[in-house]
């Protein structure tokens, strides 16, 4: 008898073994068992699901320059199947890698995107023009920021799909300003009391022109103007004036008092433009407009444009 309860007692040491792996308690999951990343092993699937659940909930980190947001993947529009990663790793062998699918609304992912570009995206600044000590000064043009939300949104979409919470640098892009010292072309600055017409590239001086300005009854407007309008061999037509009462307009040719050029400013009535009269210029003496010599104004005109500033200034 001794002998059979010893051989049914190594009989019932032995049977356990059989039915259970040694590292895992009842009910729990298997050991070395992961869920998209997350260690599971010797969990009981309801700690298992608490687990995945609040790991998947951990901010996705979004890193703008020095910036950085944190997001939880709902707002982004992400979802995860925990229950069912669970239910599998429930019964899987040990060291398992089991995926958890994760779906991505990527119009929410796209829409927390443009909010986040209205944040951190600037426009950029253009050069803007004065006048200095009667000489043109332009300041420094900025560029701007864009955030690249195309690849924003791609990457982010990524990550939470791989559930990784390393952090996602968002790109952003510089933007040009339009208009800068570099490119802003021709400035004018006529001095009224000097009769002289300076032509500047910008803040740069170009080139300088002796001129005629309106006489003391007619005087040349002072003020910030821009030329409107380019006139090749314009007609010249009596202004309502007293001093044009009774003139007929004339065509182009050799006594047009506007020469062959004419660049009318948005002053009303007022223009450069060439002249016969050689001899006046230097001069006070016109009705209102800047007088020039007539190859002069013809070069003027081939290096301006419809939009050009131009500054007149007493002295």
């Amino acid at each position: 008898m001794k002998r059979v309860v010893l051989l049914v007692s190594i009989v019932a040491l032995l049977a356990p073994a059989a039915a259970v792996r040694a590292d895992d308690a009842p009910g729990t999951i298997a050991a070395g068992v992961v869920i998209g990343g997350v260690g599971v092993g010797g969990l009981t699937p309801q700690a298992a699901t608490t687990t995945v659940e609040q790991a998947f909930d951990t901010p996705v980190e979004l890193m703008f320059g020095m910036t950085r947001v944190l997001v939880t993947p709902d707002l982004l529009g992400a979802t995860a199947a925990v229950q069912p990663a669970v239910d599998q790793a429930a019964t899987a062998p040990p060291n398992t890698e089991v995926p958890l699918e994760i779906t991505v609304d990527q119009s929410v992912t796209a829409t927390f995107m443009v909010k986040l570009a209205k944040r951190f995206d600037r426009a950029p600044v253009d050069s803007k023009l004065s006048l200095r000590n009667g000489h043109p000064f332009l300041t420094k043009e900025r560029l701007g920021v864009k955030l690249n939300q195309r690849k924003a949104v791609r990457d982010t979409i990524d990550a939470l799909k791989a559930n990784a919470r390393t952090p996602i640098p968002l790109v952003a892009q510089r933007v040009k300003a339009r208009i800068t010292r570099t490119n802003f072309g021709p400035v004018i600055v006529i001095h009224r009391g000097e009769n002289r017409l300076f032509l500047y590239r910008g803040m740069r001086y170009w080139r300088l022109f002796s001129v005629a300005t309106g006489q003391t009854q007619y005087p040349t407007p002072l003020g910030r103007f821009t030329v409107v309008v380019k006139w090749r061999n314009p007609w010249w037509y009596p202004p309502a004036s007293p001093w044009a009462q009774g003139q007929k307009p004339i065509p182009p040719g050799p006594n047009n008092p506007l020469g062959t050029r004419w660049l009318g400013l948005s002053a009303p009535g007022v223009g450069i433009h060439g002249t016969p009269s050689d001899g006046s210029i230097g001069y006070s003496v016109s009705h209102g407009c800047i007088r020039m010599h007539i190859p002069e104004a013809e070069w003027l005109f081939n290096h301006v444009d419809v939009g050009t500033t131009v500054f007149i200034v007493p002295n």
